[in-house]
């Protein structure tokens, strides 16, 4: 079986199979341990397909991992969006999920911006404020107003996005990477309420979190427990 490596790995996967050759040489027990190191690197950076449902103005997971309790907090303030309280959904991704991410849902970016910052524990509560980010506000294709964070976190020291503000982008469509334990962050439009629960696993480009217009809080769309079931 072939294991898609994102192209972000490809330059450490390479020195970590030079290291192990070179240990090899030196000590075969230490070479293993290399190759083992290796094999881990290839496996941390897999990039494997997805496939988005097919429900109009769905708004999708953008990151691998479980779901942290859903907040009301207002967006980052640099990308203008306003003080108002929106509907936070926080994705946390630990060293074994897949760290590639995907768009939340189809639209138009509309602003950019870069934060340097502190480096706490990507899980909690403070991470979404205090550590180094990447920001992202789109006018999504119903025409309401999204906003999705890369974020850092205790190990991670490395955030990648492939966007560009008036980039046309399409829901599970991939745009960057973060490495290594990080945290995913979405801020809901006005009035759109969560289909999740905390403690849920999120599928990056597949799992739905909202649907605009569903009318969710009264039951008109199961929410996806911790369990991954409605």
């Amino acid at each position: 079986m072939s294991l898609p490596i994102h192209r972000e790995g490809l330059p450490i996967i390479g020195i970590l199979v030079a290291g192990a050759a070179a240990l090899w040489i030196l000590h075969a027990p230490l070479g293993w341990a290399g190759a083992a190191l290796a094999a881990w690197s290839a496996w941390f950076f897999r990039d494997p397909e997805r496939r988005p449902p097919a429900i109009p103005n769905a708004i999708l997971s953008p990151a691998d991992g479980r779901l942290l309790p859903l907040v009301k907090a207002p967006p980052p303030p640099e990308l203008a969006m306003g003080d108002a309280p929106r509907t936070r959904i926080s994705i946390f991704m630990n060293i074994f999920d897949v760290h590639v991410n995907r768009i939340p849902a189809d639209g138009t970016i509309t602003a950019i911006h870069y934060r340097p910052g502190r480096f706490v524990n990507a899980a909690f509560d403070k991470a979404s404020d205090e550590n180094e980010r990447l920001a992202a506000r789109m006018i999504t294709a119903d025409g309401t107003e999204l906003a999705f964070v890369q974020i850092a976190g205790l190990v991670a020291r490395r955030i990648r996005s492939t966007l560009a503000v008036g980039d046309r982008v399409r829901a599970g469509a991939r745009f960057g990477i973060i490495r290594f334990g990080s945290r995913v962050d979405v801020y809901l439009p006005d009035g759109v309420a969560p289909r999740v629960r905390a403690g849920a696993r999120m599928v990056a480009g597949e799992t739905v979190i909202a649907v605009p217009g569903a009318n969710t809080a009264a039951g008109g769309a199961a929410a996806v427990g911790g369990d991954g079931t409605p």
